[in-house]
């Protein structure tokens, strides 16, 4: 998993989360993607940029999980979860992946 890096991570928890509840209509079950992709971020945050930066990177994960909702009345489902991914994904490399390459 550490191969992996934690952008591509958070973004598939956040997208894959939503994709599982869409298409099995059972929001648990996407919860439970986004959460565990979560949790993995989480670990990988941690080791590559410190407490505090996992700190703030997994807050951001979640508050892009709760604004994609209110978004998506905006410009639509898929639009306002590739959106809130992307910027997820850009705030992890910046942060911790970015930092672990070299």
């Amino acid at each position: 998993m550490d191969r992996i890096p934690s952008a591509a991570v958070a973004a598939t928890g956040l997208v894959g989360g939503y994709a599982v509840a869409r298409w099995t209509k059972k929001r648990q079950l996407g919860g439970v993607v986004l959460a565990a992709a979560g949790a993995a971020a989480a670990r990988q945050w941690r080791t590559r940029a410190g407490g505090p930066a996992a700190g703030a990177l997994t807050a951001a994960y979640v508050a892009a999980f709760a604004g994609s909702h209110p978004l998506a009345k905006k410009v639509g489902a898929w639009p306002s979860v590739f959106g809130v991914a992307g910027a997820v994904a850009l705030a992890s490399w910046a942060v911790a992946d970015r930092r672990s390459q070299g």
